[in-house]
């Protein structure tokens, strides 16, 4: 995939620590687990300039953006996406519909300001309560709730990215004991290099005993000749691991 996946995570209350984003690792498992990989998060307060100039900066990248898409005054994303992308936020007559249908009379006068979106864009469907998310170009915008964001970003990647998804990609780890990260360094630079369709990567623990997951990510058969260069080369320095 050409376009680089960014995620960006909506609301005062994950910043103050009101609440705590899960929606980062859902993003991130769920795309590893395709064979894509995430790039970059930003997290964001409620404020119109701020996200709409993070939206601004990821024009050429493909966007995950959670939270503030309803109708209350401190959600305010359906208004920065479309400063974001030059476009005037209008009812958009599916969207309409599903939240008329689904809420009645109820939908008025304030349920059906959801329905209001940048000119142009589609709308993703939610199975939770009908009000539905919305995409400007490659740009993904859901609530904040996961129980109504994580089907649709489920639904996006089927609809959009099924040809993009490598089900044989690999995350391939062993675990060395009681051998400092500085002494891998060398090892892992030589991987590095012989293997550029890979990442590698080492995640020390210290407790209950000094440990290092070393490991690698990638296609099927660059993973596993990654992985035998690994081993090869921690049997020419002395060093055991094991699988787990």
């Amino acid at each position: 995939m050409e376009k680089k996946i960014h995620a960006i995570i909506i609301g005062d209350e994950i910043l103050s620590g009101k609440r705590q984003d899960k929606h980062l690792n859902y993003l991130a498992t769920t795309l590893n687990g395709k064979g894509l990989s995430l790039h970059k998060v930003d997290y964001v307060p409620d404020d119109l300039y701020q996200i709409s100039e993070t939206i601004q900066n990821k024009l050429d990248c493909i966007v995950f953006c959670f939270g503030g898409i309803g109708a209350t005054p401190d959600d305010c994303t359906r208004q920065a996406a479309a400063k974001a992308h030059q476009r005037k936020l209008a009812r958009h007559p599916e969207a309409l519909r599903l939240i008329v249908d689904r809420f009645g009379s109820d939908a008025y006068p304030k349920r059906v300001l959801m329905s209001e979106i940048p000119v142009g864009a589609d709308i993703i469907p939610n199975k939770i309560n009908d009000i539905p998310g919305f995409s400007v170009g490659e740009h993904y915008f859901m609530p904040g709730f996961p129980e109504m964001s994580w089907p649709m970003v489920q639904w996006v990647l089927e609809k959009y990215y099924a040809d993009k998804v490598n089900d044989k990609h690999l995350d391939l780890s062993i675990w060395i004991d009681d051998v400092p990260e500085s002494k891998l360094i060398d090892l892992m630079n030589e991987i590095k290099n012989d293997n550029p369709r890979i990442k590698i990567y080492s995640l020390p623990k210290l407790k209950p005993k000094m440990t290092i997951e070393l490991g690698v990510r990638g296609d099927e058969s660059s993973a596993y000749k990654a992985m035998e260069q690994i081993k090869q080369g921690l049997i020419v320095l002395n060093y055991e691991w094991s699988n787990q």
